[in-house]
């Protein structure tokens, strides 16, 4: 079926994107890539906006070109910058001060996270705020799972506008492919919100139940 081809494409895709910040790194999501890459999703992945690079990654690690623990340096996402940046913090003692200060105070809420990407230490790294903080704290493994809290929250309030946004728009066979890919991910931290959080998931459920599925 051509939209679940789809979907494991674009989730593929999002893991390439997001290698970063996954426990496990490059290791754990080529293992992923090996097994769920058939060549449907190869020729899929091709006509994404980056898949190619993801394409030739994923082929280079069937060929054992690329270990299963690498990537070449040159089909990185983002060009490498991402990797470059993440790899090599640093932080000074009063930004250490100011961070661990920040955890102490989080809340698991739009509040909580406001507070902690305004913090200067956080804020510094624009974007990649996520991958840096946890590239950082590597080194002070006890700030690990209050780092973690703030993660899990950050995914839960993006999930929930991700998932407001899609509805909110005309559903095409696309969207349900995205929502198919993400489904595991809205069904752990939608119901975080609550009520309204399941509401929005049977919602989701509902869209992908009710659209056709095309063969081939």
């Amino acid at each position: 079926m051509k939209a679940k081809i789809i979907a494991t494409a674009q989730r593929l895709l999002n893991l390439y994107r997001q290698e970063h910040v996954i426990l496990g790194g490059w290791a754990a999501v080529n293992h992923v890539f090996v097994d769920e890459a058939t060549d449907d999703v190869i020729a899929e992945l091709r006509e994404m906006p980056n898949g190619k690079l993801l394409a030739r990654h994923i082929e280079n690690l069937r060929r054992g070109v690329t270990p299963m623990d690498g990537i070449e340096r040159d089909l990185l996402p983002y060009g490498g910058q991402m990797s470059e940046t993440i790899s090599s913090i640093n932080l000074t003692q009063s930004q250490w001060r100011e961070l661990e200060y920040g955890l102490e105070q989080f809340t698991p809420d739009q509040n909580g996270l406001d507070m902690i990407q305004n913090l200067a230490v956080v804020r510094q790294f624009g974007d990649e705020w996520i991958g840096a903080i946890k590239s950082a704290i590597a080194t002070r493994p006890h700030l690990g799972d209050k780092w973690n809290v703030v993660v899990q929250t950050y995914k839960a309030y993006n999930l929930w506008n991700q998932a407001n946004q899609i509805l909110g728009q005309p559903l095409t066979e696309r969207s349900q492919a995205e929502i198919q890919a993400d489904m595991p991910e809205y069904e752990t931290y939608l119901p975080m919100f609550g009520d309204a959080g399941n509401e929005l998931l049977g919602k989701l459920r509902t869209f992908i139940s009710s659209m056709k599925t095309p063969e081939n």
